[in-house]
């Protein structure tokens, strides 16, 4: 009896990582970090609401160096996620489908979310 050679899967070595596949990972990742996000800001406003000792103390968290970091990334999360989603409906209406659209649509993104994060957090840092 012959042995008869089967198809590989894409996955076992004929399909090459794409910057499509981590930037649509990020998408779902910073989803969710917004999502806990809402909960932070949540907080934020109950205890703004709730007595100025439950606001210095949310106040003192945010203002610590891991509030700080957590701020930073859902300002990153939030731009990442604005600018991707909009990539998405330029993909919905059929547009830049192309690989290199695709990929420099993608890179463009990932820039354009890193400086507007930057540039916000710079802009509320000096108020």
């Amino acid at each position: 009896m012959a042995v008869r050679s089967r198809p590989l899967s894409p996955h076992l070595g004929i399909y090459r990582w794409q910057i499509s596949n981590t930037l649509s990972i990020v998408h779902r990742l910073t989803g969710a970090g917004l999502c806990v996000g809402l909960l932070a800001l949540t907080y934020w406003l109950v205890a703004l609401a709730a007595s100025p000792v439950r606001y210095a103390a949310a106040a003192g968290f945010f203002a610590s160096i891991p509030g700080l970091a957590l701020i930073a990334g859902w300002t990153f999360a939030f731009f990442y996620h604005l600018l991707n989603g909009i990539r998405h409906l330029f993909w919905d209406a059929g547009l830049g489908f192309e690989r290199t659209q695709r990929r420099v649509s993608g890179w463009l993104v990932v820039a354009a979310a890193a400086l507007l994060g930057a540039a916000t957090l710079l802009l509320f840092w000096h108020r």
